[in-house]
């Protein structure tokens, strides 16, 4: 594996670790606090930086079934930032999130969790 991908595999770790616990703290406390948005932003900058070194430490094509998984998962989770910064903006700190963007921000990080295991499992073999 050359460095460029080292670099990725180790941001898109990073990305991991921001975005569950921007999920973990908005799944628990059902709020938006400043530490979700915190996380879910570092996420998304750190999941954009890996993507970035993936493809330019690739030697294959951008356009792979993985690729296509992983830009869907990244687009998933930027939905989601979208939405929870819009939260934030028009609502106060006390106001529980609604049961669908709830739901949603458990079912986007899964599925970008799903995309994340499935890459490491294909870089093993």
């Amino acid at each position: 594996m050359n460095s460029i991908l080292i670099a990725g595999t180790i941001v898109v770790v990073l990305a991991l670790i921001a975005y569950s616990v921007g999920v973990y703290i908005e799944q628990t406390k059902r709020r938006i606090n400043r530490y979700v948005v915190f996380f879910m932003s570092l996420g998304i900058f750190f999941d954009v930086t890996a993507t970035v070194l993936m493809i330019a430490g690739s030697t294959n094509s951008p356009f792979t079934f993985h690729g296509f998984l992983g830009y869907s998962a990244l687009i998933l989770m930027i939905i989601e930032v979208v939405l929870i910064i819009s939260f934030k903006i028009n609502n106060s700190s006390d106001t529980l999130v609604p049961k669908k963007l709830h739901k949603y921000s458990l079912l986007a990080y899964c599925y970008w969790f799903f995309v994340f295991v499935t890459g490491g499992l294909i870089a093993a073999l």
